[in-house]
């Protein structure tokens, strides 16, 4: 071998041993129940696809749960597998020994800079969240990141900075375009005025006004034609998505809570924090799209469960359920379940001819103060005032009650001045102008990602398109190796500067009492068409830039 080969082969595999660093820390930041997740990646990387095992092999857990093995990988040689250890005892698929010299090289091999055309970088050190060396009396010092705050966490060590975005595209973060970008939409405010009476605190249930301005919208556009109509002694106004939710997991008791897998990250915190009452995951299925069937909630109601919670439309899919069904669920939870609705992503409803109009459960109430339904919405998503922090809950008037006590001693209210500006926001004709600015707008936002990512070889239908909110579902598992997995698809972004969530954020797991480690969806990540458009152009070009380094847009094979 002459020297200079030999050079190039030490300096690839000192570039891969990096990269295999690299890759283990970002890994070792993880919350403590995905950790596995860097392993199996290292096994997709390092097996080059091993087989999947004979459905009729008794050891072989159920196929519609496992991490699929991408077809490509599926059709190498068997004899390019390397050697495996099983795990004694456990009903899974083999592990490789990832100690092994050889084995470590071959992955060190793979993830090389001849292997995926990019230089070897710098390996950032996670930084710890907390001084180790620092005693902390009885600080919870376990406390992890939700998938957004982790995503952003990671990007800054590549040198992310949120006031100063640059060429980064932020594709994670869950928040709408905030300025004056949109044609059609009222301009956002410059300045706001504080009147004398906002100086004082507000009502932890809010301002009377601006509970009576949520009402009047609800009942205008909800419930024309329905007897019983909301007042402001329907309203709770909350400073925040999260902290209504706190507020609702405060008040509830002695029950069981179902929950519908994958949703919003943040719901795990909110679960896990209660010890009144008990959370029961229900993972969906990913041949339906993660749709919400009516029989799952008749199943649950079946086993005693009186309270419910989902987003709808849901995050991270992008879809909602049809009117329909909504219909049919309050039929069904009415004076039995607790129906806990978190509406943020409404007004983001493309289904309708982006005319306006949304999907609320308030059309299907029957009567506000029995039938017991919780709905959360607020300025964060449909006005694009994320920063604000006024949001609301709608419910019978016990429950508002109830929710106004908790926030004395939770959060103490929103703030008072924005509560007084948000009330002229409210006139139900400026709304419906307002969302129809918005879905025209996001629509041709969804659109246009969507249009690329087909380029680029991804495959949308009826099922998988979203048709609400301004995230898309974006299922990795036809491409190569690493970028199959969500944790190795997020790596590589990182050096394009780009931005997005791993699906396995998704998982809801309150204080990790289900076994649900083979749920984890490692084959997908949430891509968020909230920012700018620039910013979506910039993200796409990134995401190009990585498959075109794999060897794996279609236009370049047709080459």
């Amino acid at each position: 071998m002459s020297s200079s080969t030999s050079n190039s082969f030490h300096e690839d595999s000192e570039n891969g041993q990096e990269s295999v660093l690299e890759f283990e820390r970002l890994e070792s930041t993880l919350p403590p129940a995905l950790r596995r997740s860097a392993s199996s990646l290292l096994e997709v990387i390092q097996s080059n696809g091993t087989p999947p095992a004979s459905p009729s092999d008794p050891q072989t857990h159920d196929a519609s749960i496992q991490s699929p093995v991408p077809q490509h990988l599926r059709d190498l040689p068997h004899q390019q597998v390397p050697v495996y250890q099983t795990v004694p005892g456990r009903n899974t698929a083999p592990t490789p020994n990832l100690k092994d010299k050889s084995h470590r090289q071959h992955v060190i091999n793979k993830l090389s800079k001849s292997e995926n055309g990019r230089e070897a970088s710098p390996i950032p050190i996670p930084k710890p969240k907390f001084n180790e060396n620092i005693y902390k009396p009885a600080m919870n010092s376990k406390q992890s990141s939700t998938g957004v705050l982790w995503a952003t966490e990671r990007a800054q060590e590549y040198g992310y900075d949120s006031e100063h975005v640059g060429e980064w595209a932020n594709l994670g973060q869950g928040a709408p375009e905030h300025g004056d970008t949109i044609p059609g939409s009222f301009p956002r405010p410059k300045t706001i005025l504080v009147p004398d009476a906002s100086k004082e605190y507000a009502p932890t249930a809010g301002i009377k006004q601006l509970r009576e301005a949520v009402a009047n919208y609800y009942n205008v556009t909800y419930r024309q034609n329905k007897q019983s109509k909301y007042t402001y002694k329907n309203v709770c106004i909350v400073p925040g998505g999260r902290a209504g939710l706190t507020r609702i997991a405060s008040i509830i008791s002695d029950c069981y809570l179902s929950f519908f897998l994958p949703d919003y990250t943040a719901y795990a915190e909110m679960l896990s924090l209660f010890k009144n009452f008990s959370p029961i995951p229900v993972p969906l299925k990913e041949a339906d799209n993660y749709e919400m069937h009516l029989k799952m909630i008749k199943e649950e109601l079946t086993r005693g469960v009186s309270a419910l919670l989902t987003s709808n439309p849901r995050n991270p899919t992008g879809r909602c359920m049809k009117p329909e069904q909504l219909q049919l669920l309050h039929q069904m939870c009415r004076e039995k379940c607790l129906l806990i609705m978190d509406e943020f992503y409404s007004h983001y409803y493309y289904d309708d001819g982006c005319t306006g109009s949304s999907i609320s459960s308030a059309e299907y109430v029957e009567d506000v103060n029995r039938d017991p339904v919780l709905i959360l919405n607020g300025l964060t998503k449909a006005f694009r005032l994320p920063g604000w922090r006024i949001c609301w809950i709608l419910g019978p008037e016990e429950y508002i009650n109830n929710l106004s006590s908790a926030g004395s001693f939770l959060d103490g209210g929103s703030n008072a001045p924005f509560q007084y500006v948000a009330i002229d926001f409210l006139e139900p004709l400026k709304v419906k102008n307002e969302m129809r600015a918005l879905q025209l707008h996001f629509k041709m936002k969804r659109d246009y990602i969507i249009g690329r990512l087909s380029k680029m070889g991804f495959h949308f239908n009826e099922k998988n398109t979203p048709n609400s909110t301004f995230y898309l579902w974006l299922n990795l598992s036809h491409l190569p190796g690493k970028l199959s997995n969500c944790l190795g698809f997020f790596h590589e972004c990182l050096h394009e500067k780009v931005i997005v969530v791993p699906g396995f954020f998704f998982l809801i797991n309150p204080q990790n009492l289900s076994h649900l480690e083979e749920v984890i969806w490692y084959n997908y990540v949430r891509i968020s068409y909230g920012p700018e458009l620039h910013h979506l152009e910039n993200g796409m070009d990134g995401i190009e830039r990585i498959l075109h380094r794999f060897g794996c847009l279609p236009y370049d094979l047709k080459e």
